[in-house]
C-alpha cells in the first residue's frame, strides 16, 4: 500500500491545527482505500480517514495512529428510472464543488445551491451538508459504504443513513460514537436534467439569499455563480489570501430546539420550522380496530433558531479574538472559527468555549459543534 512520509494535519486541513500522525496512507482507488482500511482496522490502532480536511479540528498533539487520505476522484454519468432526471456516481474522494460544477455544465438541477462548499464527496452524507434550502438528501440515491465492524463493502440507500439536520448514522458527533461506523467508497446522486434554460426558483430561502422575486426566473450556471459571490462575500469560499477562510466552515450549528423553548427566545431571533417526521403508514391490528382511526401526532414541530443570530446577540461580534489570542470569530461570519495566522488548537478551543459559556448564559442554550474533533475538548 501507498505509504507516504507524514505531513502535518495542519497543512491539511482547513482549521490550520494539528501535528504529523503515526503514519499516513494515499489511497488513490477504491481497492486501495479498501486495503488500508482493512488493514488498519485488523491492526486495532487509532485511525482517521481524511479528505478535504474542512470539517476537521484537530488537536495539537500528534496524532498516534494511522491517517488515510482518500483520493478517489471520477464522475459516472448513469440513466435514472425516472423520466427527466440522471444519475451521477462519484467517487468519495472528488472534490465536492467540483461535483457541482460538472452537474451545472450538464445541466443537472438539485445541488446548485450548495456550490463553494469545500470538502470531498465522500463527507457530504456523513453530515448532510446543505445550503440554502437544499441539502444532500434531497438528491442522495446510495452509497457504496465498507463497514468498519465486518470489513465487507455494501450498497447502502439514503433511508438507511438516518439523514438529519447536519447528521446521519455515520457522523462522529462531539462526545458520541458513530451508529454505523463505516467509510464511505462513492455516492450517487439523482438530479433533474433541465437543461441550461432560466426557471422560477421554488425555493424561499434560495430566493432570499440571492435577492430573487417570486416570479424571477435564472438558470443554474447563474444561481451557481451568485451562490459563489455570495459564499465569497461571507468568507466561505476557500481562498489562501483571505485568513478568514482558515476555517471549518460554521463552527458551531444552528440550534434545533423545541418550539416551548423557543418562544423564550427573543422575537427577533431568526428561526425556521423544522418538518416534522411523520410516518403516513400506521397499522392496526384487525382484532383492536374499533372503526375510529386515531389522528396524527399534532405536536408543535421544532424550530431551527439562527446561531449566528445568539453569538452576535451575546454581545460577541463578527472578528471578535480573545486577548492575545490569534484565533478569532470571521470578520464576515459569526458562525466560523478562524485562524489567523500560527493558531494553535487550544486557542480556537478557548475561544469556542468562551463563545458557548455567553450564549448559554444570556439564552440558556449551549451551541454544539459541527465538525469533528479529534484529540480536542470543549
Amino acid at each position: 500500500m501507498p505509504d507516504v512520509e507524514p505531513l502535518p494535519l495542519a497543512q491539511l486541513t482547513t482549521l490550520r491545527t494539528g501535528g504529523a500522525p503515526a503514519r499516513m496512507i494515499d489511497a488513490r482507488t477504491a481497492d486501495e482505500v479498501v486495503a488500508a482500511l482493512r488493514e488498519v482496522w485488523g491492526g486495532g490502532d487509532p485511525w482517521l480517514v481524511l479528505g478535504g480536511g474542512s470539517n476537521l479540528f484537530v488537536g495539537d498533539e500528534p496524532f498516534e495512529g494511522t491517517v488515510v487520505r482518500i483520493l478517489t476522484s471520477g464522475i459516472e454519468l448513469l440513466p435514472s428510472p425516472r423520466a427527466g432526471y440522471a444519475r451521477l456516481r462519484v467517487q468519495a474522494g472528488h472534490d465536492w464543488d467540483g461535483l457541482v460544477a460538472f452537474a451545472v455544465t450538464h445541466g443537472l438541477a438539485g445541488i446548485e445551491a450548495m456550490s463553494g462548499i469545500p470538502g470531498t464527496v465522500g463527507a457530504a452524507p456523513v453530515q448532510n451538508i446543505g445550503a440554502y434550502g437544499q441539502e444532500i438528501v434531497q438528491t442522495l440515491v446510495e452509497v457504496e459504504l465498507i463497514d468498519e465492524a465486518t470489513g465487507d463493502v455494501s450498497t447502502v440507500s439514503a433511508a438507511e443513513l438516518g439523514l438529519g439536520f447536519r447528521t446521519s448514522v455515520l457522523k462522529h458527533h462531539y462526545g458520541s460514537v458513530p451508529l454505523r461506523p463505516g467509510v464511505i467508497l462513492s455516492v450517487t446522486v439523482e438530479l433533474e436534467a433541465i437543461g441550461h434554460a432560466e426557471r422560477v426558483i421554488r425555493g424561499g430561502q434560495l430566493r432570499a439569499a440571492l435577492g430573487l422575486a417570486p416570479e424571477d426566473a435564472v438558470s443554474l450556471a447563474w444561481i451557481r455563480d451568485h451562490v459563489l459571490a455570495t459564499r465569497a462575500r461571507k468568507g466561505m469560499v476557500l481562498d489562501d489570501a483571505d485568513p478568514d477562510t482558515h476555517s471549518a466552515g460554521s463552527f458551531f450549528q444552528n440550534a434545533v430546539v423545541s418550539a416551548a423553548f423557543a418562544r423564550t427566545l427573543p422575537d427577533a431571533c431568526p428561526r425556521w420550522p423544522v418538518t416534522p417526521d411523520l410516518d403516513p403508514v400506521r397499522v392496526i391490528p384487525l382484532a383492536e380496530f374499533d372503526g375510529i382511526v386515531p389522528p396524527l401526532r399534532g405536536d408543535l414541530p421544532d424550530v431551527k433558531v439562527s446561531s449566528a443570530w445568539l453569538i452576535e446577540h451575546a454581545g460577541i461580534g463578527k472578528g471578535f479574538r480573545l486577548p492575545r489570542s490569534r484565533a478569532a470569530l470571521s470578520s464576515k461570519h459569526a458562525l466560523a472559527l478562524t485562524n489567523r495566522g500560527g493558531a494553535t488548537a487550544a486557542e480556537l478551543a478557548e475561544l469556542a468555549r468562551f463563545i458557548q459559556g455567553r450564549v448559554q448564559s444570556e439564552f440558556g442554550l449551549l451551541l454544539q459543534p459541527e465538525p469533528v474533533l479529534v484529540g480536542v475538548e470543549l
